[in-house]
């Protein structure tokens, strides 16, 4: 089989929705939730490697933002530096960037306050477990 032809045939036949260069979900003419090129996440979902690729990826993404969005921080431990990109991975840049007191904490190296500014938020009452961990990695330099 001409692997090629056959895969131009389904981008042509399937289509896919993009925005700002990303496929994002949508729903099929069957009202299946659907992403890039005729995937139906309802009937198939992704597999585990699919799902580690996409961790990777947005792993990547989120370090990336981290790096480019916060400046004072570039002498800052892999173990902490975890923890921003942890952040910035479920939060978003913008909404790691809104924890002011927490960045200026870890600017100082203290690393306490650090730990106390993230357990003072809306997030740690959101993400309960998660934020613990978290702070206890910021306040020990261990992972957690």
């Amino acid at each position: 089989m001409a692997l090629t032809d056959l895969r131009a045939q389904l981008i042509r036949d399937e289509g896919s929705r993009h925005e700002n260069g990303r496929h994002l979900p949508y729903r099929d003419s069957l009202g299946f939730l659907t992403i890039g090129y005729g995937r139906c996440l309802d009937r198939i979902g992704i597999s585990e490697t699919e799902a580690a690729f996409l961790l990777d990826n947005d792993i990547k993404s989120a370090e990336e933002a981290v790096t480019a969005n916060i400046v004072g921080l570039e002498g800052l431990d892999a173990v902490r530096r975890a923890v921003l990109v942890n952040m910035s991975f479920n939060l978003g840049i913008a909404g790691l960037l809104g924890f002011r007191r927490f960045l200026a904490a870890l600017r100082a190296a203290d690393w306490a306050r650090a730990a106390e500014e993230m357990l003072a938020s809306r997030w740690h009452e959101q993400v309960g477990p998660r934020a613990e961990r978290l702070a206890e990695q910021m306040r020990t330099g261990e992972w957690r």
